[in-house]
Parts: C-alpha cells; structure tokens; sequence
C-alpha cells in the first residue's frame, strides 16, 4: 500500500510546536484537506492502534475541521486505521467500535440489527457520522445504520468524543464519528480478502488503486452473508416481550458495497476529489408484524480545494446521501421509508502570524423524506456559520468555536466551546475545556402519524440542548503513554416517547459524569492498548424514574488489546468486558454484565500475503446487550489476505 510521504515531520509530544504556517506549508497537513482527509500523511497512525497519547500523534481532521496532530487538537479522538482493521481481523464496524473509549454499542441480534452507539453516555441520535466529509443518517430515525457500512471499503476511522456542535450543529452533542474510505495514489495495485466460518459465513472484498504522485483513484467493493442465528427470543400476545414474537430460525443477513474515489492535484493551489460509497443489505429478523427489510445507503460527494495565498486555504465540499429501507413480513410488502440529504460547506483557513489558525465557514443542509405514511412535513432546510481559533502560545494551546445555526422548522441557536492545553513539562499535559450543544427533533419525533394506539409525532417539540465541562490530563511514564478524562454532561429537554401511547414530549433531565483512562505502548516486545470507561449517566427528570440509570448504558467497560510478531507469525487478542445496564428507564430489566475474549493469529507467506485465523467469544458467552436479543457464540474464521505495501 502506497503513501503519501509527509513533507512536514510529525509532531511529538513535548517536542516543540506545530504553528498554524507550518500546516499551511505542508502539503499533506494543509487545513485544506479538512474535509476529506484526502492527501493526509497517516503514517504515525499506522504505525499501530494509535489513541490520542502517544509519542508520535497522528494526523485527525474530525475534531477540529483542519488537519492537526491528535495532540493539537485538545479532543479526546481514537484513530483506528486500515492496517488496525486487518490486524484484529474485524468483520464490522461493530468489531471496530466495540469497547473504543466512551463508546457504548447496544445490538438486536447480530450482524445488521439495528445497533445504537452511546459516546460519553450521549443518545444515540446525539452521535453524527460523517463519510468522507458528507453527513450520513436516516432524517425520520435520527440513528445512522453504520453496522451495515462495509468495513472492507475503509481506509481509517476516527471518533471524538464530547460535544462537537460549535462545528458541526446538531447531532454533535454526544460526539463525531468519521469515516474514511479507501484512497489511491503511487502506483497500480490490487487487493483482497476471503474470508469463511461459524454460521455458514462468507465474504470476499477486493479492489483496484493507483494514480501516480498527482493523481489517485480507487474502486473497490465486498459480498458478505451468513445464514446466522435466531436473533431474539421474544414473546407474543398478550406480552409483546423482545421483538413480539416466537419464531426460532436462523436469521440470514447479506451485505454487498462498492466505493469508488479519484482526485488529482493540479498544482499546490488546486486539487479537486470525488468519492461514492454504496451498501446494499438484506436482513432477516424476528418481528410480530414485519420481519425482513432491505436497506440501502449511498454517499457521494465532491471537494474543490484552493490556496489563493499562502496563508489562506479554501475548502468547497458538496454531497449526497440516501437511507432508503423496505420492510416486509414474509415475502409481503409492508412499508417505505426513504431519506435524502443534500449538504453544501465552504470553509476559510487562515494562519495568521505563526502560531495562530483562524477558520471561518459556513454549511447548508436540506433533508427529504419520503414514505408509505404521510408525513405533516416532508423537508427542512439548516444554515450554519461557525468560526474558530487556534493558537499554540508557548506550552499553552487555546482553541475556541462559535457556530449559529438558523433551522426552518425550530428556529435558531448558538453553540460554543473553548479547550486549554498546558504543558507542565515535556512529558505531562493538563487540560481543560467547556462546550454547549443542541440536538434537532427528527421527522419521526415531530410528524410521524398517530394511530388509534399510538400518539405519533409532536411539532411543538423543541431541541434538546446540553452543556459539558472535562478535564483531562496526558503524559508519558517509560515506554507507556496514558491520559486520563473527567468530564460531566447535563441534558435538558430530552426527547421522550412517553407511555402508554408513547407521545414525544421534551420532559426529562439528565446528567452523565464519567472517567476515561487510556494507555498504551510496548512492554517485552508485546503491543499493548488498554482503555477503562467508567460512566454515572442518571435520569433527572421529576417523576419515578428520577435517579435511574438511563437506559442501555453499561456503567463500566473495559479493553484490552496485545499483539506480538514473531517472523512471520503474529498472534494477539482482544478481552472486552461490560458491566450490567438496564434496558427500560425504570430500571426493571436488568441486563447482566459480560466478557468477551477474542484470540487470533496470522501467518505470513509474503510481505503482501498472509493468512489469518480468528476465534471469536472463546468461552461461548451467553449475553444480551438488548433484552431477548440474542449475541453471537463461538466461532472460527479464517480469512486469506492480499494486501502490497
């Protein structure tokens, strides 16, 4: 796999600083690849399962819109890249995101259930995603199907948690989570996978790249099925428990995607990118009235980028996306739902003097819906301009962000956030920061039809709106780096179905108090990454359930990862474990604790080929992490790798 050299060295922690000219001078950490990540040196983040702490930093676009080292950012950001994927050997975004930092994933029976994702104990609606720059995500849901894009079509993931809505406005409250497919460059490669085991599983993913030094493409795709397990447990009438329904059968699931990007640099002032991502998913599931859906999701998008002058870059970004789903029960047509969302972002970069970095932009959007139910309104228009300033003051590294949103269906609102870095010494960091944020209504909390059962959707709902403080502190003890983060969010008006027609109304509370501790680096030849989260999220709002856990939140997590070559054999594991949470906001379904042990190793027969062997929950765990939603068991899967450097 070819990459790009860096033409500025990376940053080091304690080592000196990285100024705003510095960026502007470096081609591949030019704020102008904000968006895309496009160009991007990545070689200090693939150098392992790169944290935020870490000798070299990599290279993040996510949390501050501009290209920084991880350290430079002041946000607490996990990067996981390519080379990280295929070393775990993970089958799915699921596999990937399972036990990050602050990172809560709740699933409805295996492989393409509906899965939600908590970071810091936030909603799952409160989560953006981002593909290659464009938002992603279903307008009438508010969750994005992200165990259903392809993990073969990526090159790297980055996370951020805390609230990132003075960049981004809503769905930033809880965190950011972006992903980046393959790119090209150098020259003319190809690459694949096959991959076979438990559950009749199989899959293979290839694909093309190249360009040469000015230009770059890559077309790639995946086929992935397996006939699966019985994914829930449920009860019928009069109970309605689980999914509401007895039916014991293996639920199949397929999943086939394709991406394809190309850019060419036409000078160090012009260069201009394209990229297209599409999934296609055919899911088998338990359900009382529906209990198969196809699903479908697309993102394309383009970005120009310019340096009128030497200290301005110029970032113009526009793209698509879709979440289109059917369901069916049985072989019959059930219901439709689709959803587009058009995005357009012009963003300034400007390094004034050489140690300050000045952004300014604005973003638009425009979602769409269209479905077998009649919605009261089918579309709503955003504008946003947002600024930020970041400045690198001796051992102090301020940043602060201020966006206004203006929304055609709820108004307007104000965002902000400010984060301080301190160096006490080369090798210790302390820092501080504050952020608001707000999360818009969907389409389904406002208009989706009532039922003689069922309240539906309330206009009158207004956003939910949130305020976090955190503290951090980084540093380096021998060969292992670690931080530690505290922080506290409060919630108010949070959207609420409430019982027993499950009318939205903006009612409760809530504070979330947590810790993350992080550490990694290499002991006796072995790559060491260990993460704890500890999280207090409690329901504050008046009535029975004040002082509750809020629901589908574990209050611990843990996991740890090791990995040793030896020659050509690599061997590693993975331990992960959660403790219990509850599945309803009463606190009366109690959902017990678990952990999981994943074991694998490789062999290689080249540089380019190798194969690989994954045992998965080796002690055949039985757990749920949604109530009468069943898990995977053991399983072996055996993959054969072609991948050139």
């Amino acid at each position: 796999m070819t990459r790009t050299q860096p033409t500025c060295p990376p940053r080091r922690r304690g080592g000196g600083l990285l100024v705003a000219a510095s960026l502007l001078s470096c081609t591949n950490l030019s704020p102008a690849n904000a968006a895309t990540g496009a160009g991007i040196n990545t070689e200090a983040a693939d150098a392992g399962f790169v944290e935020d702490v870490g000798e070299v930093d990599p290279v993040v676009v996510t949390a501050t819109r501009t290209a920084l080292s991880a350290d430079d950012t002041l946000a607490p950001v996990t990067v996981v890249t390519q080379k990280d994927i295929a070393r775990s050997q993970a089958r799915s975004t699921i596999d990937v995101l399972r036990g990050l930092p602050g990172v809560t994933l709740s699933n409805s029976g295996g492989p393409g259930r509906v899965t939600t994702m908590n970071i810091r104990g936030a909603n799952t609606n409160q989560v953006l995603f981002l593909v290659d720059g464009i938002k992603v995500g279903s307008a009438t849901t508010g969750r994005t199907q992200f165990q259903n894009l392809p993990v073969d079509q990526l090159e790297r993931i980055e996370v951020v948690r805390g609230p990132r809505s003075s960049l981004y406005g809503s769905e930033a409250a809880g965190g950011v989570v972006q992903l980046f497919t393959r790119r090209g460059g150098g020259p003319l490669q190809a690459f694949g996978s096959l991959t076979a085991g438990r559950y009749q599983s199989a899959g293979i993913a290839g694909g093309i790249r190249g360009g040469g030094e000015r230009g770059r493409f890559n077309l790639s795709g995946n086929f992935d099925q397996t006939a699966g397990f019985n994914a829930c447990t449920g009860r019928g009438a009069p109970f309605f428990d689980g999914c509401g329904t007895d039916e014991p059968d293996a639920d199949g699931y397929s999943n086939t995607g394709v991406s394809a990007s190309a850019g060419y640099d036409f000078s160090r002032q012009l260069s201009v990118d394209v990229n297209f991502l599409r999934s296609e998913s055919d899911i088998d599931f338990d359900g009382a009235f529906q209990n198969r859906a196809r699903t479908r999701q697309q993102v394309a998008g383009g970005r120009v980028r310019l340096r009128p002058l030497d200290f301005w870059d110029i970032t113009l970004t526009a793209g698509r996306s879709w979440d289109e789903e059917r369901n069916f029960k049985d072989d019959t047509f059930v219901s439709r739902f689709d959803t587009r969302r058009d995005t357009l972002s012009l963003q300034n970069d400007f390094a004034i003097g050489s140690q300050h970095l000045l952004t300014l932009g604005a973003d638009h959007q425009r979602d769409t819906v269209s479905a077998t139910v009649d919605y009261a309104v089918d579309s709503r228009k955003n504008t946003g301009v947002f600024g930020q300033y970041q400045g690198w003051l001796g051992p102090a590294t301020l940043k602060a962000s201020l966006r206004y949103d203006d929304n055609e269906q709820f108004g307007s609102y104000t965002t902000g956030d400010v984060a301080l870095g301190y160096a006490l010494t080369s090798d210790l960091r302390v820092t501080a920061g504050f952020g608001t944020a707000f999360t818009a209504p969907t389409f389904n909390d406002l208009y989706f039809p009532g039922s003689p059962f069922f309240a539906g959707g309330n206009p009158d709902l207004r956003p939910e709106e949130s305020r976090s403080v955190e503290l951090g502190l980084a540093g380096r003890t021998g060969p292992v780096d670690w931080n530690l983060d505290l922080f506290e969010t409060h919630i108010d008006d949070l959207i609420t179905l409430v019982p027993p027609t499950f009318a939205a109304e903006n009612i409760d509370r809530a504070r979330i108090r947590g810790l993350e501790a992080v550490a990694l680096g290499r002991l006796l030849g072995t790559d060491i990454v260990a993460n704890l989260t500890l999280l207090d999220p409690r329901n504050e709002a008046d009535g029975p359930d004040n002082g509750n856990l809020l629901a589908g939140r574990p209050e611990q997590t843990f996991r740890l990862d090791l990995d040793r070559r030896f020659d050509k054999i690599g061997i590693g594991a993975t331990f992960f474990a959660a403790g219990r949470r509850f599945d309803d906001p009463a606190n009366t379904v109690r959902l017990d604790g678990y952990s999981l042990l994943d074991l694998r190793a490789s062999y290689a027969f080249s540089d380019a080929l190798q194969i690989q062997a994954r045992l998965e929950n080796v002690f055949d765990e039985d757990y749920e992490t949604v109530a009468f939603y069943n898990q995977p068991g053991r399983g072996l899967y055996v993959t054969l790798r072609y991948t050139p450097e």
